[in-house]
């Protein structure tokens, strides 16, 4: 057991996103800046529930892991299958915490993201499209959770975005299981890669990335959002589709996994900016 194992068991960038988008859709819910106890419950909910995700992914795909990513702390004996479990329990205790003091609606959302990211790791991983349809599903409920846990209800924008985000993590869902295509054989993984070949996945993620770019102009377009976010909302389309093009294009795993993990900082760090400029121009 080390503290570098659990680290990169629980790849902390990733929750750190889902804790962003809570926080983001608590601004977007609002339209004002949350309070500084809904914005620090918000992230850390997002935070907990997405790392116990990540526990619970590595957990019941050691076999996987075995011929995809046999670094990673569960194959290479680093964290113990017990240790694992026993943090991805404390880290969803965590989150439901956090969540019930936010608020009684929050808590129930949690839950359902919660079931649904198990289920997922458990059970439907090799149910290909409906498994990545899944995990999409909780993350786009990551900006659902922040705007309905402080407002008590989904507006327009809090929607639109949640959709933004399903595509997105949809079209990364499906390139990874380009990448982990010979993994996936030791788990029978139904993904569309092993359905219908490495060609065709490539062509609908890179259409989902599409689909993601229509999505985000559309808080412009309604007058939800103003010029400051137009603006940087260009910019970072103008980025995924570059790196999405590189995606589609990329003739190795590594390539193609450098490519997915830009897209997702890409994201992660418009977020941010969104957060950002409404602390600056509230």
């Amino acid at each position: 057991m080390t503290v570098k194992g659990f680290y990169d068991l629980l790849r902390p960038e990733l929750p750190a996103a889902a804790g962003t988008c809570v926080v983001a859709g608590e601004l977007l819910g609002l339209g004002h800046l949350p309070s500084a106890i809904q914005l620090i419950l918000g992230f850390l909910a997002g935070f907990f529930i997405s790392g116990s995700e990540m526990v619970f992914n590595d957990y019941f795909d050691i076999e996987v892991d075995k011929v995809n990513s046999p670094g990673r702390p569960l194959p290479s004996n680093r964290v113990t299958p017990g240790e694992a479990a026993i943090f991805a329990c404390a880290l969803t205790a965590a989150g439901f915490v956090a969540s019930a003091i936010l608020s009684l609606v929050s808590i129930a959302l949690i839950a359902l993201v919660w079931v649904v990211g198990f289920l997922y790791n458990w059970r439907f991983k090799e149910a290909g499209l409906l498994g990545n349809l899944m995990v999409s599903f909780s993350v786009a409920m990551t900006f659902v959770f922040g705007g309905v846990g402080v407002t008590g209800l989904a507006n327009g924008v809090v929607l639109v975005f949640g959709a933004s985000a399903f595509t997105f993590d949809l079209s990364e869902e499906i390139s990874s299981g380009v990448m982990d295509a010979e993994g996936d054989e030791v788990r029978s993984v139904k993904s569309l890669a092993r359905v219908k070949g490495r060609a065709f996945a490539m062509r609908v993620s890179g259409l989902l990335l599409a689909l993601f770019i229509a999505l985000s102009l559309v808080p412009y377009l309604t007058g939800w959002l103003g010029m400051a976010y137009l603006v940087m909302v260009v910019v970072v389309d103008l980025a995924i589709a570059a790196l999405g093009v590189s995606l589609v294009r990329s003739k190795t795993t590594k390539e193609g996994r450098k490519r997915g993990r830009q897209l997702y900082i890409t994201l992660t760090l418009f977020i941010a900016a969104l957060i950002v400029s409404r602390f600056l121009f509230p």
